[in-house]
């Protein structure tokens, strides 16, 4: 797997094997990262679920500031550590080790924003519903903020999350990529 676009690009990103995580295919990435817009000047990325970490090192090589991983899996965790380091942006980047509602939990104790979340949990033990709640009452998230979600193209999603509004969807294969946006006001 390699970073599509921007300062890492065509770098290779290690991905662990056998069944523990499913990576993003490049082709779902690269388009996702094309429709919110390509290459950005700045802002923070929630990759939840992390794996090996492409999502959100694909967003920092666009230009994002800052990029936090969050995976349950300590070997998940240790290919996203050494993605980091071979991509060389340590001061860029927190990896936190522990599950999605904990995690959640501290980055609001931190006063922590993001302009992105990336969800991409395991198909079979989705709680996407429990996870955009939480984003909301946690107020993680800035104004105009997008959460992409990676499920089964037959999964469905409420249309609102408090403020989180859906605007776009798009389907590969057996992939849905549904996108909200935090309608507040800034």
């Amino acid at each position: 797997m390699r970073i599509i676009a921007g300062e890492y690009r065509s770098r290779r990103i290690e991905t662990r094997d056998g069944n523990g995580t499913r990576p993003t295919l490049d082709k779902v990435r690269e388009a996702v990262f094309s429709s919110l817009g390509g290459i950005f000047s700045s802002g923070n990325i929630l990759d939840l679920y992390a794996g090996s970490g492409a999502n959100g090192l694909e967003a920092l090589s666009r230009g994002y500031d800052q990029a936090i991983f969050v995976d349950t899996s300590h070997e998940a965790i240790q290919m996203i550590q050494k993605n980091i380091r071979n991509l060389k942006c340590e001061d860029r980047t927190k990896v936190m080790h522990m599950n999605d509602k904990k995690a959640l939990k501290i980055l609001s104790s931190e006063q922590r924003k993001f302009d992105l979340v990336y969800l991409d949990p395991p198909y079979a033990s989705q709680h996407n519903d429990q996870i955009l709640e939480l984003l909301q009452s946690y107020e993680l998230l800035n104004p105009k903020a997008v959460v992409v979600i990676e499920s089964l193209k037959q999964d469905e999603f409420k249309n609102t999350y408090g403020t989180l509004k859906p605007y776009k969807e798009a389907t590969y294969g057996i992939t849905r990529i549904t996108y909200y946006r935090n309608e507040v006001e800034e």
